[in-house]
């Protein structure tokens, strides 16, 4: 059940609109199902229904009138909420309808039941699915009702209603989404000819901006030269940038000006000075005077997306939620640099994760410095034109994802894990489609039966426990293709596959095989080890026998003992 909340001041007019036809002839057959005393005229139940509205409306006025004439009746002193079931609840009768309503007036302290001086309210149903409560907000004591957080309060009581009578539980937040388009702000862009509102556009195009600019003046740059899109800073006297404004050029009110919107109306984490505390939490890798390659910028991305199941298992909480917020950074900029073909479905990828990034929690940003730096090192290269370095990153998102959903569950952070589960949905196509021909080719170059039977008892020695699904998954080919390449480059197939399969448990993953392919096609970029390098990683590696108790040594050192070499 959701509640909807808001403040008038005309009970006459919140009258007339409950037991008229609607905006669209919507309303039938209306009617009182519960009222502050039982007795309340009902016009949906009388001949006079014109007569009967203004009995009704004198009785809810009456204390306004009597606060009016002590001069202590506020302007807005009409209370109207609506209460609404999910559509594949059960119908509840008019008795059901009206004790959600007392205990809604209840909860909220419009009218307590223990108090006798509660304020006068009515419940209107005319439709099967919810019912309007109307209020004023003057008590019997001629004082205003205390109801602030009325919406939390109404918003806990109905879900404990849910529990109670069996109805769907609605997901419910915790303040940190950002404003839903107004229902004047859909029905524009319906006329307009736009599938989305002028609000989520604009989201949209900042937060690409701020996942690609390095500094405050490159991200308002950015935004400046987007096409269509007006900007306005706001700057302190002393020049520095305080804020900005940003607009569609066709979005004007009734006067012809442009609609503007602020950051942190778009999104509380789009204002200016929590933008400007993430550019300053990101590594942007220099040049490198030494001559020494670098991994590439998407390798650089996909390893650091690959640690962020690590990070999320972690006690800490605020790194945690730092590196989701770094995540919807990232899943942004793909989607801006993507194939147009999956370019769509990585836009609802970004646009449901972005739900998922924001908590009551506080990020601190510095703790995803290199997967920041990574992503805005990533768009400043050209876009990969095999898909492999897409499908790499795209595989490494979806067991992020995974784990991101995971976590806030664990967090009970319902709407950010449901947002999370929205966007696996879109992922996963992305991915499908990026993988399977990259995939299908690179398995054509599947090495001789002798190399790929050597290959799987590595498999067998490296993952046990997912070995039979590995190797009964057509990716298997892809995998000893990629192992078979590694070796032809001086890499010790052995060690990658161990490296490929300890880099993040494979448990997640919907396909190992892909995983590690994926896995051992990005660690075989590097450079080969040298011959010193293997002999040194593999005496680090053996393990040691456990030290026996040894004879005890002499207390003084005889003539002819020499000290040992350590």
């Amino acid at each position: 059940m959701i509640a909807k909340i808001s403040s008038g001041k005309s009970t006459a007019g919140l009258i007339r609109y409950l037991y008229g036809p609607g905006r669209a002839n919507e309303h039938t057959a209306p009617h009182l199902v519960a009222s502050w005393d039982g007795f309340a005229p009902d016009p949906g139940r009388t001949d006079d229904t014109a007569a009967t509205k203004k009995l009704l409306v004198a009785d809810l006025d009456l204390r306004v009138q009597q606060a009016k004439r002590l001069g202590r009746a506020p302007k807005q002193h009409v209370w109207h909420c609506s209460v609404r079931a999910a559509p594949g609840d059960r119908i509840l009768d008019d008795a059901e309808w009206a004790e959600i309503a007392r205990r809604v007036v209840t909860a909220t302290g419009i009218a307590p039941t223990d108090d006798p001086d509660g304020c006068r309210w009515v419940a209107v149903r005319h439709a099967d699915d919810h019912i309007h409560i109307a209020a004023t907000k003057i008590r019997g004591d001629l004082r205003t009702a205390r109801h602030w957080n009325d919406f939390l309060t109404a918003d806990r009581e109905l879900a404990a209603v849910e529990k109670e009578y069996g109805l769907f539980q609605v997901v419910r937040g915790d303040r940190t989404a950002a404003k839903r388009p107004t229902r004047a702000e859909q029905e524009k862009a319906h006329r307009t000819g736009h599938d989305k509102p002028a609000r989520v556009r604009l989201r949209s195009l900042v937060r690409t901006a701020a996942a690609a600019a390095t500094t405050t003046e490159e991200f308002l740059a950015l935004l400046t030269r987007t096409n269509g899109v007006l900007v306005e800073v706001l700057h302190f006297p002393s020049g520095e940038p305080r804020g900005y404004k940003v607009a569609l050029k066709h979005d004007t009110n009734t006067e012809g000006k442009p609609v503007w919107f602020s950051g942190s109306t778009l999104s509380p984490d789009l204002s200016l000075p929590k933008i400007q505390s993430r550019l300053t939490a990101a590594d942007i890798p220099a040049g490198n005077p030494n001559g020494h390659l670098r991994p590439h910028p998407w390798h650089q991305a996909t390893a650091a997306t690959e640690r962020i199941p690590h990070h999320l298992g972690r006690p800490d909480a605020e790194a945690a939620q730092a590196h989701l917020a770094a995540l919807g950074e990232a899943l942004d900029a793909v989607a801006l640099t993507a194939p147009p073909d999956i370019r769509s479905e990585l836009r609802s990828a970004a646009s449901a994760f972005e739900r998922a990034t924001r908590s009551r929690i506080h990020s601190e940003h510095h703790h995803a410095r290199a997967l920041r730096g990574a992503v805005k090192s990533m768009l400043r290269q050209p876009s990969p034109k095999d898909g492999a370095l897409l499908a790499m990153f795209l595989d490494a998102a979806l067991l992020a994802v995974i784990a991101a959903a995971r976590w806030h569950d664990q967090q009970q952070h319902n709407q950010q894990a449901a947002a999370a589960h929205q966007t696996l949905l879109h992922l996963r196509a992305a991915y499908e489609r990026t993988s399977s021909g990259h995939l299908l080719a690179a398995g054509q170059h599947r090495p001789p039966q002798k190399v790929a039977v050597r290959y799987a008892q590595l498999i067998h020695q490296t993952a046990p426990a997912h070995a039979d699904q590995i190797l009964a998954d057509p990716a298997t080919d892809a995998l000893t293709a990629a192992l078979a390449a590694a070796e032809t480059t001086g890499h010790d197939p052995r060690r990658l596959l161990q490296q490929a399969a300890d880099e993040r448990a494979l448990d997640d993953a919907r396909s190992p095989a892909r995983t590690l392919a994926w896995r051992v096609q990005r660690l075989s970029q590097r450079p080969a080890p040298s011959r010193q390098a293997q002999a040194a990683q593999a005496r680090s590696s053996v393990l040691r026998p456990v030290a026996l108790p040894q004879p005890a040594a002499p207390a003084t050192p005889t003539a002819t003992s020499r000290p040992r070499r350590r």
